[in-house]
């Protein structure tokens, strides 16, 4: 992996891996970049805000980590259809032992998601990188 493959064991920690993987690939990162506010009045913010300098071509991610089962499986569904909401294109990136296989399957059945062990040569294809 261009970023230097890990393993991530925190919600903060796989925004840094991503963060690494882009910069490995000559890309632009902005963490928690603020978009606007959600209906009931909080701040929208975007985990990792990709952007290829040449081409202007950017990414939103939302960064989702869980170890053991729980509640950002849960709530995953819902940061899937926020991210309709946003004014550029976005992904979910999935890490973690936590995460069910019906989860998986469903996360990558929306098109909407990658597990961050796919998410350079995804990234590869969307920004048109060398392959």
């Amino acid at each position: 992996m261009a970023g230097g493959a890990k393993a991530v064991s925190s919600g903060d920690e796989l925004v840094k891996a991503v963060c690494a993987l882009a910069k490995g690939l000559k890309l632009e990162t902005n963490e928690q970049y603020k978009v606007a506010k959600r209906i009931w009045g909080a701040d929208r913010r975007i985990d990792v805000v990709v952007r290829h300098k040449d081409t202007g071509k950017t990414l939103g991610i939302e960064c989702k980590f869980q170890e053991v089962g729980g509640t950002a499986e849960e709530k995953i569904p819902t940061t899937i259809q926020d991210i309709s909401a946003w004014p550029i294109a976005g992904i979910v990136v999935f890490a973690g032992n936590g995460f069910t296989p019906n989860m998986r399957s469903f996360l990558v059945s929306t098109g909407k998601a990658v597990a961050f062990e796919d998410l350079e040569p995804w990234m590869r294809l969307y920004f048109g990188l060398p392959l």
